[in-house]
């Protein structure tokens, strides 16, 4: 078990709270500015770009770099800091904490409710496709004067060519769900992508406010000084993954600044919160019931950080995309955007 003893002598020259509130003062404001670039610059490019030859393209190369940025965020940033949270001896000498690993409990329960989140939406999707889209047997219903028309001319009053009336009848039906497939798996495609977007950010919210209160309650300054920078980084880096995330989706303008803004001050009103609990309080960041708070909630943002990379971004993107299926040089830039995006957040872990 880990010695419960501090270095009493670094932490008290570290420990200093008019110091460690001026630092906290000026990472909000970094920490705003470089989550505001991080995320509108993918939306804003977008938008310049879209029906440019190149912009799928692109925005595929993009995607898979925020892909291994998520990825990464959640196995080398947020579920270590878990783990070692449950595992303080300040949490882990007491029961249950002890008995059992929580941490991998509550990251296996993330993943299973972003599973079950992503099944019921996507069966919501597709049956209100198929109700808002077709009639009776997933066919849309043919208008009874064309239908007249076309078998009419095929029949006679004794109703000798009733079969081919039938086989006119039934190619009229098949043609028109054939000309409204495409639209239709468009509409899903898109829907989906609305979907990834939104629990992605809610994943990456819960990650932010817990990075922010931490912060905010922190009273070392040689913790907080390496973080803002570290931070900065990290938030330009989140940001163009969920960026990218929500420009390929196609969100209104309305939904796309909401979704923009909720990002870029998440983790600055985290801070706030942080501060405000400390000087309300004096709940300490070091406290046990701190420590199990920030353990369980990391566990489970980075249990929905790992589905949403691994299933929803990258498999989707690797095994179900046509552009990448049929072009191999885009399979492997792709892929190396994948290993920067996730090797340039890993890096970051030397300091954050």
């Amino acid at each position: 078990m880990a010695s419960c003893v501090p270095d009493t002598a670094r932490s008290l020259s570290c420990r200093d709270g008019r110091a460690a509130a001026h630092l906290k003062l000026i990472s909000i404001a970094v920490i705003f500015v470089t989550s505001v670039v991080g995320i509108s610059s993918p939306v804003l490019l977008s938008r310049y770009f879209q029906g440019k030859p190149a912009y799928d393209k692109a925005t595929l190369v993009i995607k898979c770099f925020a892909a291994g940025v998520i990825l990464s965020t959640s196995l080398v940033h947020v579920l270590p800091d878990a783990f070692l949270a449950l595992s303080d001896c300040r949490v882990s000498s007491h029961h249950p904490w002890k008995d059992y690993p929580f941490s991998g409990l509550v990251t296996m329960i993330g993943a299973l409710i972003a599973l079950l989140v992503d099944l019921t939406a996507t069966s919501h999707m597709e049956s209100h496709s198929a109700v808002g889209g077709h009639g009776h047997g997933g066919y849309k219903v043919v208008p009874v004067g064309a239908r007249e028309e076309l078998v009419g001319k095929n029949s006679n009053p004794k109703g000798k060519n009733s079969k081919l009336a039938m086989d006119v009848e039934v190619a009229v039906a098949v043609g028109v769900e054939s000309n409204s497939g495409g639209g239709s798996e468009e509409m899903l495609i898109r829907m989906k992508q609305r979907l990834v977007s939104q629990v992605l950010e809610i994943g990456i919210i819960f990650h932010s406010v817990i990075i922010g209160v931490t912060m905010g309650m922190s009273q070392n300054q040689c913790t907080i000084r390496p973080l803002v920078a570290a931070l900065s980084f990290h938030q330009i880096f989140e940001g163009m993954g969920l960026g990218g995330c929500i420009a390929q989706a196609g969100f209104k303008f309305g939904t796309t600044a909401y979704m923009c803004f909720m990002f870029a001050v998440t983790t600055p009103m985290g801070i706030v919160l942080g501060m405000i609990l400390f000087s309300v309080t004096g709940y300490d960041d070091s406290n046990p019931k701190a420590l199990i708070l920030e353990g369980l909630l990391g566990s489970f943002s980075s249990g929905i950080l790992i589905y949403m990379a691994m299933v929803d971004l990258i498999a989707l993107d690797f095994f179900h995309n046509k552009m990448m299926s049929s072009n191999s040089w885009l399979r492997k830039t792709s892929f190396i955007a994948l290993v920067l995006g996730s090797t340039s957040m890993s890096i970051l872990a030397l300091w954050a």
